[in-house]
């Protein structure tokens, strides 16, 4: 199959949370609460905004589960640099597919997926566990620039026979007409993912399965979840399948000769759901502490797999302007009450004049990190007098002086004209020396701020 993409960038209004470039913060930003919702959605517990009205998800039985994949669509296509696709394979299925799309090799795959439909109502375990993971991954990774290309895939008919997934790997590996062998150099399967027997929440053995072959490179994908088992704190306890169980959508990888495991409950010492198949699956069963370790887990493979890409989107909240963590341009800063961009916001700092929610576009040429949504309250605009703060010698050649007559707690940022951030400090001293004399020559500006009043001063270096 011959993957076509096409590059998306959707500004979405999340968390008040600045994202970090390395796995464990990246890790950190899962969220129980999310992934408690989306299989109360997904499971009828709860009901949910789809297509615009409050809808509830009945059941997701293949034959009637047309508002769980809109449902899935509609999530995933809030999300930046996903591209979604609904793939019809037969005159019932569908497969929800979002890709992202690698910087560098475009063309090196890793799939994450579960399958979306069960067998009766309810079923929070079988398998809203496993999408409600997908869907959180995708929702902290899009947010990232990465190397290589991730799939974040939901699969129908896997109740009736692995129908969907099948469908999408034949695809791939189809080399006839002309066709060539798409690259998947990982597929992990998420099914039945938060069944654990311990009282939810509570200290147990926390067993799960990695079931796994010695097809293609499925060993390495084993052992590279042990390392990252081992790198970082899980309160989870791996269970090796090998080989594993054939009964779920990783296996369809496995007969194109693809490099595939299942991660999920383990089964393998019989601690998994005792209402399976049933409609007493219910989300009340589902121990959501135990899931959100096996989404970190599964999240961290995928991002060190991926290779993050050198971009920082996070950013840093001051009294008086919001300040972009990437070095380097260029930046685009927008307005996420109204989804649309600011106006000539395009430097490494922004001044908000309103309250309000705002984020920052930042790109490295090939591709664009959006940043978290801020929630900024905007300070009065009355200025320090002359008799508060001075500020001396302009033109500065070395050291510039701020007086702080009254000892003030000040937060002091110096921009180029440009508006990229060249000190920042932070003090209550009578009198502040800041050294500029590396910096070179032109014009800066003195952003001022206390917890009540800001002022701006323009000065020339020399």
């Amino acid at each position: 199959m011959n993957i076509k993409f096409i590059s998306v960038i959707v500004l979405l209004v999340v968390f008040n949370i600045g994202f970090s470039q390395s796995i464990q913060d990246l890790m950190n930003e899962v969220n129980t609460s999310n992934l408690e919702t989306t299989v109360n959605q997904l499971s009828g517990e709860e009901p949910a905004i789809i297509n615009g009205t409050t809808q509830t998800i009945s059941n997701r039985v293949h034959s009637n589960n047309d508002l769980s994949a809109t449902y899935i669509q509609e999530r995933l296509e809030a999300f930046p640099n996903l591209t979604v696709e609904v793939q019809n394979f037969n005159t019932t299925g569908k497969n929800v597919i979002a890709t992202q799309l690698g910087s560098t090799n475009p063309d090196d795959i890793y799939i994450i997926c579960a399958h979306y439909d069960s067998v009766t109502t309810f079923c929070a375990d079988d398998n809203a566990t496993g999408v409600a993971a997908v869907i959180e991954i995708a929702r902290i990774l899009s947010r990232q620039c990465t190397d290589n290309t991730i799939v974040y895939a939901l699969w129908d008919e896997e109740e009736i026979g692995l129908l969907g997934a099948n469908f999408y790997a034949q695809q791939a590996a189809d080399e006839t007409g002309g066709n060539t062998r798409d690259n998947i150099l990982g597929v992990v399967n998420m099914d039945m993912i938060g069944y654990d027997g311990d009282a939810p929440g509570t200290a147990g053995d926390n067993d799960f399965d990695i079931d796994v072959r010695n097809i293609a490179n499925s060993l390495m994908i084993k052992d590279d979840l042990l390392d990252i088992l081992n790198t970082y704190t899980f309160d989870l306890n791996p269970i090796v399948v090998d080989p594993g169980t054939t009964f779920s959508d990783h296996s369809t990888f496995w007969n194109q000769g693809y490099s595939a495991v299942l991660v999920g409950e383990s089964w393998e010492t019989n601690d998994q759901t005792p209402n399976y198949h049933t409609s007493n699956d219910r989300a009340a069963d589902i121990d959501f502490p135990y899931m959100t370790e096996l989404t970190k887990l599964v999240l961290a493979y995928t991002a060190t797999k991926a290779s993050l890409a050198a971009l920082d989107n996070t950013v840093t909240e001051n009294p008086t302007d919001l300040v972009s963590n990437e070095a380097t341009g260029p930046y685009q800063w927008y307005n996420c009450d109204t989804g649309t961009p600011i106006n000539g916001a395009t430097s490494q700092s922004f001044t908000p004049i309103s309250d309000g929610n705002y984020a920052v576009e930042v790109s490295n040429g090939s591709c664009s990190e959006i940043s978290n949504c801020i929630a900024f309250t905007a300070l009065s605009t009355e200025k320090f007098t002359s008799k508060e703060i001075s500020i001396y010698p302009n033109p500065v050649h070395s050291i510039l002086k701020v007086e702080n007559f009254y000892n003030q707690d000040l937060y002091i940022t110096i921009n180029d004209i440009s508006g990229k951030v060249v000190s920042v400090i932070e003090s209550n001293e009578s009198l502040i020396e800041l050294n500029l004399s590396r910096n070179s020559n032109g014009v800066y500006f003195v952003n001022v701020s206390s917890d009540k009043k800001a002022s701006s001063y323009k000065i020339v270096k020399e």
